[in-house]
């Protein structure tokens, strides 16, 4: 099992993200206030493990920076399948069955891993290098829901 890192958000489109305490994410539209909420690709989640490898090459990059709304940690995101379900939640202190979490879960269906980036993006011409082509996951909402950092993130199995 996972965690959110972060939960990030931009009015436009192409820049980086900023973390907001709490992000809506309402079904079939994605991350409220969001520029990419109502597209195709109505959630994106990066690794907290792919920025640590940019930051490793010297880069001043962290959540945010490559414009995903979901930073996570601990779920190889590059493993999962399109039509592949994610359960984002907060558990009961202590507990660590799926049974445990409190109330409904929000559920999020793979859509995309990867896309095609304009050439140079604005992430791209800022950073240098654009790790969402090959490490990005797309999502879109199937139960929505409250996220913010800290709560549990779980694959289907």
């Amino acid at each position: 099992m996972g965690r959110i890192v972060a939960v990030l958000r931009s009015r436009k489109k192409g820049v980086a993200k900023r973390e907001i305490a709490t992000g809506r994410l309402r079904k079939d539209y994605g991350l409220v206030g969001d520029a990419h909420a109502g597209s195709g690709r109505q959630v994106s989640l990066l690794a907290l493990e792919s920025i640590q490898r940019m930051q490793e090459k010297g880069l001043k990059v962290g959540p945010g920076d490559f414009a995903e709304n979901l930073t996570t940690e601990g779920v190889n995101l590059l493993s999962l399948t399109r039509g592949q379900r994610l359960f984002v939640g907060r558990q009961r202190r202590g507990k660590q069955s799926a049974s445990s979490f409190i109330g409904k879960r929000i559920i999020l269906e793979i859509t995309q891993i990867g896309k095609e980036c304009p050439a140079p993006c604005a992430i791209f011409r800022r950073v240098g290098e654009c790790i969402m082509p090959k490490e990005g996951v797309f999502a879109r909402v199937i139960r929505g829901g409250r996220a913010k950092a800290g709560d549990h993130l779980e694959v289907e199995r």
